[in-house]
């Protein structure tokens, strides 16, 4: 899974930017960060923020794209990604497609993946630390909102929002720097 992940990620970088749009989720992480600590400050006694915030924080310091935006499909998450016999089957749901940061995608490191098979995600679409830290940042931005957002209204959304932040918090290092 981790590796067709990664064929899909990379096949996406390849198609030629030129008059692409951007995609829903283009913006610097930087400019998430008033509501990723909004959602931070809901969740207070729910998850542990400290540590949360402390990701969060690594995630800003981390160098931004040393390249142009690439194509990505911007919402590689569980709903959108169909699975037949451990295997990447078919994505759906393109509506978040566009030029982006290529970090965007590899939120699914953490939607889609454990621990073993996220390093492989990695190795295969040659994140370097500055990368991973912001698809880190990334995938923590947006479980956060998510369970801000769904806590009491959508238990499967919630859910899968938890689960994010349980794995990023149960990573034992913060800095995107261990591969």
């Amino acid at each position: 899974m981790a590796g067709d992940i990664a064929e899909f990620v990379l096949a996406l970088r390849r198609v030629d930017p030129t008059d692409g749009p951007p995609a829903y989720r283009s913006e610097p992480l930087a400019a998430r960060d008033t509501e990723t600590r909004a959602a931070l400050a809901a969740l207070d006694g729910v998850i542990d923020t400290a540590t949360a915030a402390a990701v969060w924080s690594d995630a800003l310091r981390a160098p931004g794209p040393q390249g142009p935006p690439v194509w990505v499909h911007g919402d590689l998450q569980p709903g959108n990604v169909l699975v037949s016999g451990g295997r990447l089957g078919a994505v759906i749901d393109f509506g978040c497609m566009g030029l982006a940061d290529p970090a965007v995608d590899l939120i699914a490191g953490w939607y889609l993946l454990p621990p073993g098979p996220r390093r492989i995600l990695r190795t295969r679409v040659g994140a370097d630390p500055a990368m991973w830290a912001r698809a880190r940042g990334w995938a923590l931005s947006v479980a956060l909102m998510e369970l801000s957002s769904y806590r009491t209204s959508n238990p499967v959304m919630a859910g899968i929002a938890r689960h994010v932040i349980g794995e990023i918090l149960e990573e034992p290092e913060r800095s995107g720097s261990a591969g």
